[in-house]
C-alpha cells in the first residue's frame, strides 16, 4: 500500500494552467482521455485504489524526464525532472531515490513450446490441427519439442504446467493439444502479463512513430461502423483465420532467425512482437438522446487508419 505524505505532495494545477494545457494540447488530452479510460475500468474492477495508480504514473513521468534529460550533470538532474514533469523537486528526490528499473520482460517457457506446437508445420496433420505427441521418445515427442525449445526447464515440468493451464491433456502416454490459443483465463497473474506486454509494446510502436520523423513501426488499423452482430461473427472467424496464417508463417521464420543469428555470432540484443487485435462494441447514441430524431442514411465504408 502506498501512503502519501504531505510534505512530497505536488501542487495541483489550477483550471487555468488546465485550460491553457487543453488550449496548446486539445489532441494529446483527448489521445490521454481515451488511453485513461481503459486503465481505470481494470483498477477500479480489481479494487486498486488511485493513490496506488498515481505513485506509479508518477514514477512513469519521472524515469521519462530523466532519459530526456540523460546528458545533464548529475547536480542538476532534480531540477531539470522537476521542470519537466511539473512535481516539485521533494517529489522527484523521493521518486528518484525509490524508482527502480522496470523487470525484464520474461518469456514464459510453456508459452514458447505451446507456441511451437500449434505453429510448426511438421507438428501438423493434413487439416492443419496439431497433431498429438507422444510423452517421451527421440523422434516426434513432448520431450523432444519441448527440449528444442527450452534446456533449462526439465519437460515434465514443462507438461504440468500446460496441464494446468488446460492447454494440453495426456491420455496415456500421449500428449493433445485442447486449444488452439494461449489464452490461460484462470491464471489472472499470467493474463495481466500478457496484457500489459501485448498492449505495452503496441503503445510503445504508436508513441514512436508519433515522436519519430519517419515511423518507424508497422501500427495500423482498419475501423468500420454499421454492422450486424451478424456480421461481427463472421468477421471474427476470418481475423482468426488471419491470425492463424501469421502466426504459422512467423513463428517457424522467427526460429531460423534467431539460428541464423547465432550461427553467424551476430550481435542478438533485438526483440520483436507481432499481433494482431480486434475489437467491437455497440456505436454511440445520438447526442440528443432523442429516439424521433433519425440517423442520415450513408453508404457504407471501412476506414483505414494510417499507422502513426
Amino acid at each position: 500500500m502506498v501512503t502519501r505524505k504531505s510534505t512530497g505532495k505536488s501542487k495541483r494545477p489550477d483550471p487555468g494552467t488546465l485550460q491553457a494545457a487543453s488550449l496548446d494540447h486539445t489532441a494529446l488530452l483527448d489521445a490521454l482521455r481515451t488511453l485513461l479510460q481503459p486503465l481505470a475500468t481494470l483498477s477500479v474492477s480489481r479494487g486498486m485504489p488511485f493513490a496506488v495508480v498515481e505513485e506509479i504514473l508518477k514514477n512513469a513521468f519521472v524515469d521519462a524526464a530523466r532519459m530526456t534529460h540523460s546528458n545533464a550533470a548529475a547536480h542538476r538532474m532534480v531540477s531539470r525532472i522537476s521542470i519537466a514533469t511539473g512535481l516539485n523537486r521533494r517529489e522527484v528526490s523521493r521518486l528518484l531515490k525509490s524508482t527502480s528499473s522496470s523487470a525484464p520482460i520474461r518469456r514464459s517457457p510453456a508459452t514458447q513450446v505451446f507456441t511451437r506446437w500449434i505453429s510448426e508445420p511438421s507438428l501438423k496433420n493434413l487439416q492443419g490441427q496439431p497433431l498429438p505427441l507422444q510423452r517421451q521418445g527421440s523422434t516426434r515427442s513432448f520431450e523432444k519439442l519441448a527440449r528444442s525449445v527450452n534446456r533449462d526447464v526439465h519437460p515434465r515440468s514443462l507438461l504440468e504446467e500446460l496441464l494446468r493451464l488446460g492447454l494440453v491433456r495426456l491420455e496415456g502416454e500421449t500428449v493433445h493439444v485442447v486449444r488452439d490459443s494461449f489464452v490461460p483465463k484462470q491464471d489472472i497473474g499470467r493474463m495481466l502479463g500478457f496484457l500489459g506486454s501485448n498492449v505495452g509494446d503496441h503503445f510503445r510502436a504508436a508513441v514512436a512513430n508519433v515522436l519519430a520523423e519517419s515511423p518507424a513501426h508497422l501500427e495500423q488499423a482498419v475501423f468500420a461502423d454499421e454492422l450486424s452482430q451478424e456480421s461481427l461473427g463472421h468477421l471474427h472467424d476470418v481475423m482468426r483465420a488471419q491470425w492463424k496464417s501469421l502466426l504459422e508463417a512467423t513463428v517457424p521464420l522467427l526460429h531460423k532467425l534467431i539460428a541464423d543469428d547465432r550461427a553467424g555470432k551476430r550481435n542478438q540484443d533485438q526483440r520483436v512482437r507481432v499481433g494482431i487485435y480486434m475489437f467491437s462494441e455497440p456505436m454511440a447514441a445520438a447526442p440528443t438522446g432523442d429516439p424521433n430524431i433519425k440517423r442520415r442514411p450513408r453508404s457504407p465504408k471501412a476506414r483505414l487508419r494510417k499507422g502513426t
